[in-house]
């Protein structure tokens, strides 16, 4: 691709899914790696991934590596994380309750905005 894209993934799986928690980082990963800009929006049970003390005790498959670790090889590579902040209402989180690697909390205008405006949008 000559002109860099936008990919937003839509992660609405939690851990009571562990099998569908690697996939959205390391999709956003990929895409960040390849010069794209890459965005993911936590929604529903997805924001539990977000919650700290989550992702270090999850892991998709039993003996793999722990989701915490796919959500930081993500932010390495440039991925910004954030939150619906309903989803936080939703399992009645605060801010203060989220891992550093989330970069902030957003309303449902942002992510109506986001998914416009991207060229790939992914749910997961």
């Amino acid at each position: 691709m000559a002109d860099e894209e936008k990919m937003t993934v839509f992660v609405t799986s939690g851990p009571e899914t562990p099998q569908r928690c690697a996939t959205p980082f390391y999709m956003a990963n990929i895409a960040a790696a390849m010069d794209n800009e890459a965005e993911m929006i936590f929604q529903i049970d997805g924001v539990l991934l977000m919650k700290k003390g989550i992702a270090e005790n999850l892991m998709a498959k039993e003996g793999g590596k722990p989701i915490i670790d796919f959500i930081r090889e993500a932010k390495e590579a440039g991925v910004e994380m954030r939150v619906c902040s309903a989803a936080l209402q939703l399992h009645e989180m605060t801010e203060d309750d989220l891992i550093e690697e989330c970069d902030g909390v957003v309303g449902a205008a942002y992510m109506v905005d986001v998914g416009m405006e991207s060229g790939i949008v992914l749910n997961y």
